[in-house]
């Protein structure tokens, strides 16, 4: 039924005029409404929403006097353009704020260039505050974009975002990929198609060693490594922190978390280990700080400035793809 594009939602502070509104505008970037279509009848969309006919009047004459419909005396009201010129006001969920995170962020905002308003927030792995902070926001923006981790049971609220369009960025959640449009990394693939890269450099070494404390870390990354070192035959090992396991000559560590890299480097220094001879090291994510430390350190990476760069494009021309992020090795001494 053509009038169930119309939502109103009662318990939205937005008004019932404003609601019609927003759903055209929707409908019509969703492409449910395409230019000449017929849309509901004043009456229809009064009587199925329990509204005043002038609730409904008020939202068809704003609706005329941007162009966006047009009246056909006996006949009804058809979309004349769909042309929307609306202000885009982006609400854009991080899971936190990390070196690379803010390359991400910044790389977005340039290429916004000033045709959007963007609001960023942070729910720091808690599926609570991920949850209150949509529902607190579901009425005041055009454009959600969620970093949704590795929830579970999280569907329904982001379903409950009916007037703005909605990206998934960043981790592939089970639960939405299939739903919205996305920009996502590949944690399996990424990680077991660039060690293959290097696999010649890793022959030198005795044992690969995964420092995987689970939690915030995806568990592609996990997968990707097992597959690698089992189809390659590596000797491997996976441990929840450095202080498991003596660091020995012939070791080289793939660490996806930073503080941990810290902690293997201070205990390499220690004994007086060369990195990149006596044992290597590969960290997770690129950042300029990697490029100097320790003389440069090898990382597995994605290209996050172009992942902000595809995400607004995809935001601004209204993009419903699935697309999936390059990641790539960036070798340095630290291998």
């Amino acid at each position: 039924m053509i009038a169930k594009l119309i939502n109103i939602d009662d318990s939205l502070k937005t008004p019932k005029y404003k609601q019609i509104i927003n759903s055209v505008f929707y409908a019509i970037e969703k492409k449910q409404f395409l230019k000449g279509d017929k849309i509901p009848s004043i009456n229809e969309i009064s009587k199925l929403y329990n509204l005043s006919r002038d609730t409904v009047m008020t939202a068809f004459n704003e609706l005329k006097a941007k162009g966006i419909i047009k009246s056909i005396p006996g006949k009804g009201y058809y979309i004349n353009s769909t042309e929307i010129k609306r202000e885009e006001n982006i609400f854009l969920l991080f899971d936190e704020l990390n070196a690379f995170k803010e390359i991400l962020y910044n790389s977005f905002v340039e290429n916004i260039k000033g045709r959007a308003t963007v609001d960023i927030y942070f729910h720091y792995f808690n599926k609570r505050i991920f949850k209150n902070l949509i529902k607190e926001n579901i009425e005041k923006y055009t454009t959600f974009i969620i970093m949704p981790v590795g929830f579970n049971g999280i569907a329904d609220a982001v379903s409950c975002i009916k007037n703005g369009k909605i990206y998934i960025l960043d981790q592939a959640n089970p639960e939405l990929i299939s739903k919205y449009p996305a920009i996502y990394q590949n944690f399996e693939n990424d990680i077991l198609n660039s060690l293959s890269s290097g696999e010649k450099l890793l022959t030198k070494y005795k044992t690969l060693i995964m420092i995987y404390p689970g939690g915030k870390e995806p568990k592609g990354q996990l997968d990707g490594f097992i597959k690698f070192c089992r189809k390659k035959k590596f000797d491997y090992k996976i441990i929840q922190n450095p202080e498991e396991r003596e660091i020995q000559k012939g070791d080289v560590y793939i660490i996806p978390n930073d503080v941990n890299l810290v902690d293997i480097i201070k205990k390499t220094r220690e004994l007086n280990y060369v990195i990149g001879k006596d044992i290597g090291i590969i960290s997770y994510n690129d950042t300029p700080l990697k490029e100097v430390v320790g003389d440069g350190i090898t990382t597995i990476s994605t290209d996050f400035k172009l992942m902000g760069k595809t995400l607004a494009e995809m935001v601004l021309n209204n993009i419903d793809k699935k697309i999936e992020n390059p990641a790539s090795l960036i070798i340095r001494k630290s291998l």
